[in-house]
């Protein structure tokens, strides 16, 4: 149950449309959804703002399908992450309006409405380097989905400084800020060390065979000098996106 679906049951009880008894069935019903190899939780969004997410990875496309058209028939936003293009093949049958993003790797559909510019501050995620920007757009999609203003800025490392600092209007006009970098994950602290807003490190597990894997890129971010730096998993695009989404909302004016 969404909120705007709880507020039109709460409105037709209150002008007699639905009875007592019928408004005490439909809160009494069950917040969940089996399919025998998944379990949809469908009060996500009245609890957190946002609906259950499909991780893709380890799921077979027909699977993926059968939750995504679950969650698109309830006109839930949907956002599937690390997809491949046969989840989205068999995503697109169930749900036509569906859309694939070869880069982040995630299938979305009805997603928010129209963001109204100035609502809510805005999201800039940045990159180190080109190679970072997988793990980047999956960020920038999920923000995007959860109705927030997002901008990029890719490319911008530590070996060629002097590119993040002539960005310095954007990052000081930013509200929060990603930064995905791989290698030795410097970046993060840099920019912390620039801003006043909370700043999420991504690390990703680009590099060399010392990076293992974004190991070192994580151990860097963890220990960096700057305050206020918040570190997620490697290669957690869709985690930074959504801890991001939740601290640009709580800058919301009231």
């Amino acid at each position: 149950m969404t909120e705007e679906e709880l507020k039109k049951i709460l409105r037709h009880y209150k002008t007699g449309r639905l009875p007592e008894k019928e408004l005490i069935k439909r809160l009494k019903a069950p917040g969940y959804e089996s399919l025998g190899f998944a379990t949809l939780d469908h009060h996500r969004q009245l609890r957190q703002g946002f609906p259950e997410v499909i991780l893709c990875q380890g799921k077979t496309p027909p699977q993926v399908a059968a939750i995504a058209a679950r969650i698109a028939h309830r006109s839930q936003p949907l956002l599937a992450t690390r997809a491949m293009p046969e989840h989205y093949r068999a995503v697109r049958k169930k749900v036509r309006t569906a859309t694939y993003n070869e880069a982040a790797r995630t299938i979305t559909a009805n997603g928010p409405a129209k963001i109204v510019p100035g609502a809510l501050g805005t999201i800039l995620v940045v990159t180190a380097g080109t190679s970072d920007i997988p793990v980047a757009e999956e960020a920038v999609v999920t923000a995007r989905m959860f109705g927030n203003q997002v901008e990029t800025l890719y490319d911008v490392g530590v070996a060629g400084i002097h590119r993040l600092i002539s960005q310095s209007v954007r990052l000081l006009s930013a509200s929060v800020i990603i930064v995905c970098a791989g290698m030795e994950g410097a970046l993060p602290s840099v920019v912390g060390g620039l801003v006043e807003v909370p700043v999420i490190a991504v690390p990703t597990s680009v590099g060399y065979g010392a990076s293992f894997q974004g190991v070192t890129a994580l151990l860097a971010m963890l220990n960096s000098c700057a305050s206020g730096v918040t570190v997620v998993n490697i290669d957690n695009g869709f985690g930074a996106g959504f801890a991001a989404s939740l601290m640009n909302r709580g800058l919301r004016p009231r």
